[in-house]
């Protein structure tokens, strides 16, 4: 018996089965339809990560003052976030002994420019101050940075006007939420802000950046009027000291020389000791990354439960299905079909309810996953809607996978369909 008249005849059956063929393809579909969507919503988790990651800059390092965890979250913000972490040493994840912190100064970026693949390094003061616009007030957060290091390094956008310059001592730029939503009349260019007394004409409006600390509350200064301004600041120390490799194949090795250079300049001889952090957002990065991928493995093991549900339904149906065609399987011996043809056909049978379940599970699956975009569920924080991605390797591997659930789930039914011999088989009542 050909194969092809096999597979007619396993569709036969599966169509004069109606109901009892459709509860057991049922439970495939719910089974492929959860892991469908719940890998859909991860890679899209990924995607994002990603994307929002990306938009720091990859090959963004950050120095902050300050021992503790190797490579934590985020702070502050510096062209679209500042990362913190580190003092375990570089790329570890190790918890140390956390030292009392030591402003970084000049001297640690005269140290750090001799360092290989370095494209730029500047310093960033921060704090905090009074500002006036309109008669209103409220607390700003200020960052004095270096115009000519800030603008190769950053990657916020204007929305309008321009970055600073190297002689704009007595000007701003200032974040989107800040410029549109604190102050009930918004921020235009070429206003003039009143910060701790001073006043300063706004030249540039950044976009909204959202989530992950971005520039979208700060007010950009150069750095000599952020330490005329801010009292606390002082006249040498940064906040955090920010590096721009060449390329983000450098990141490792910048890190690790970094890390030396401070340890002798600083005079350190142990890694618990260290009074500063390293972190890139390259490795927070990874480590979410890993965090979400993790996180979608699990839950999908969770929905395959219920394709292994499904697989019994179609075991129990099969089964079922066997035992009602025995004496057409008696007739079809007795005419010259033989063990392999019998079998051929019910594990056909069983491999196209895996298929149609399939087929109806990533349907449903795909229409779940552009249906969460749509909710408005947000990922991250403003500006990070959560997305969705379904790759044809998904949905070739959910209709394999269901196909290869139903055969397997056959598999008994049709082998012991195939032994019958054919007289009992006729006799069968």
């Amino acid at each position: 018996m050909k194969i092809i008249k096999s597979l007619k005849l396993a569709l036969n059956i599966l169509l004069h089965s109606k109901l009892r063929s459709w509860l057991t393809i049922v439970g495939i579909v719910i089974g492929v339809a959860a892991v469908v969507s719940i890998v859909s919503i991860g890679e899209g988790m990924q995607q994002s990560i990603q994307n929002r990651l990306g938009g720091l800059g990859a090959e963004l390092i950050t120095i902050n003052p300050g021992g503790g965890r190797a490579s934590g979250g985020f702070r502050g913000g510096f062209g679209g976030g500042e990362l913190h972490g580190g003092g375990g040493g570089p790329n570890t994840g190790r918890t140390v002994v956390t030292s009392v912190a030591k402003n970084l100064t000049n001297k640690d970026i005269q140290v750090l420019q001799s360092i290989e693949n370095i494209a730029f390094i500047g310093g960033i003061v921060s704090g905090k101050g009074e500002v006036y616009y309109l008669g209103e007030k409220t607390n700003g957060n200020i960052k004095g940075i270096d115009p000519f290091v800030w603008k190769e390094i950053t990657t916020s956008e204007l929305e309008s006007g321009r970055f600073l310059g190297p002689s704009d001592y007595n000007k701003v730029v200032v974040g989107s939420r800040l410029a549109t939503t604190t102050f009930k009349q918004p921020l235009v260019i070429n206003r003039n802000l009143l910060i701790e007394g001073k006043t300063f004409k706004i030249v540039g409006i950044l976009k909204e950046s959202g989530g992950f600390g971005g520039e979208d509350n700060n007010i950009l200064m150069s750095i000599k009027s952020a330490r005329e301004t801010i009292e606390e600041i002082g006249s040498e120390k940064f906040n955090s000291i920010i590096i721009k490799a060449s390329n983000v194949d450098f990141i490792d090795q910048i890190i690790n020389d970094t890390d030396k250079k401070l340890m002798i300049s600083r005079h350190i001889n142990i890694q618990q000791k260290k009074d500063y952090s390293i972190s890139s957002a390259k490795s927070t990065q990874e480590q979410l990354s890993g965090i979400t991928q993790t996180m979608t493995l699990f839950l999908g093991a969770i929905a395959a439960v219920s394709l292994l549900v499904g697989a019994v339904g179609i075991a129990n149906t099969m089964f079922t299905s066997v035992l009602e065609k025995t004496k057409e399987i008696g007739v079809m011996k007795a005419i010259g079909a033989k063990n392999k043809d019998i079998l051929f056909i019910f594990m056909f049978n069983s491999g196209l309810v895996g298929m149609v379940g399939g087929l109806i599970g990533i349907s449903l699956g795909v229409g779940i996953s552009s249906l969460i975009p749509q909710l408005g569920i947000r990922l991250m924080g403003p500006g990070g809607q959560m997305t969705t991605s379904v790759s044809p390797q998904l949905l070739i591997l959910a209709l394999s996978i269901s196909v290869i659930i139903g055969m397997i789930a056959g598999l008994i039914p049709a082998y012991r369909a195939s032994r019958l011999k054919p007289v009992d088989a006729l006799r069968y009542e």
